[in-house]
C-alpha cells in the first residue's frame, strides 16, 4: 500500500441508498481541537457558606420584627403613657453613618479589583470608623434612655426594643471585629494577588448588617 493511500481521508460507505458523513475529529491531530479547559464554578464556597448564613439571619431577624409587631399592634398605645419617646431625628442622622460605611466597602473592593492596596486600605479602615461611630452614638442614645427610664422591664416597649436594636447591634460588633482582622491582613499585603474569598466574605456581611439597619429604623422607630 503506498503512502498516498494511507494519507488519504477514510472514504464514505453507502446506507439504504444515501452517504453517511465523515466521522468527526477527534481532536489528537492538532492544536485547534484540544479539549475545552473546564469551566470554574460561579459560586466560591466561600459565598455559598455566606447565601447560606445570611439565610438563617434573615430568617431569624424576620422572626423578631414579626413578634414585634404583633405586639406593636396589639398594644392599645405605642408608646405606653409615661414612656420615653425614641430620637428619631438623631438616629436617622445616625442611619445615614451605616450607610456610608457600606459606601466605603463598595470603594474598597472596587480598589482591589485595580490593584491599589492603598485604597483598599483606606477604604476599609473608613467603614470601620464609621461602622465604631455608629455604635457609639448609639451607646449615647441607651445612655439616655435609661437615664429616661426605658429599660428591659418596661414592659412589651422597652424588651422589643433592646431585643431588637440590641440584637442589630451586637451583629455590628461582631461585623467590625471581622472587618478590624481584614483591615490588618490587607494592611501586610493580602487579597491583591490570589484569592480574596475571606475579604468577599467580609464585605457581604457588611452590607447585610447595613441593609438591615433601615429596615429596624423603620419598623421601631417610625411605625
Amino acid at each position: 500500500m503506498s503512502p498516498a493511500t494511507l494519507d488519504a481521508p477514510p472514504v464514505a460507505r453507502r446506507a439504504n441508498g444515501r452517504i453517511l458523513p465523515p466521522p468527526p475529529p477527534t481532536g489528537g491531530g492538532g492544536d485547534d481541537d484540544r479539549d475545552p479547559a473546564p469551566r470554574r464554578p460561579r459560586l466560591d464556597n466561600v459565598r455559598l457558606a455566606m447565601m447560606f448564613f445570611l439565610g438563617a439571619e434573615v430568617m431569624f431577624f424576620a422572626a423578631l420584627i414579626s413578634a414585634f409587631l404583633v405586639l406593636r399592634l396589639a398594644a392599645p398605645m405605642w408608646p405606653p403613657p409615661l414612656q420615653p419617646r425614641l430620637p428619631i431625628l438623631v438616629t436617622g442622622l445616625n442611619t445615614l453613618v451605616l450607610l456610608a460605611s457600606s459606601a466605603a466597602m463598595i470603594a474598597a473592593m472596587r480598589a482591589r479589583r485595580r490593584g491599589d492596596g492603598t485604597r483598599l486600605v483606606r477604604g476599609l479602615g473608613l467603614a470601620a470608623l464609621l461602622g465604631m461611630l455608629f455604635l457609639a452614638v448609639q451607646g449615647y442614645e441607651w445612655a439616655q434612655l435609661l437615664q429616661y427610664g426605658l429599660t428591659l422591664s418596661s414592659g412589651a416597649y422597652g424588651a422589643t426594643f433592646y431585643t431588637l436594636i440590641g440584637t442589630h447591634a451586637a451583629h455590628v460588633l461582631g461585623a467590625l471585629a471581622w472587618l478590624g482582622v481584614t483591615l490588618a491582613l490587607a494592611a501586610r499585603g493580602r487579597f491583591l494577588e490570589g484569592p480574596a474569598g475571606p475579604l468577599r466574605a467580609c464585605a457581604i456581611y457588611w452590607h447585610f448588617v447595613v441593609a438591615l439597619w433601615p429596615v429596624l429604623y423603620v419598623a421601631v422607630y417610625l411605625a
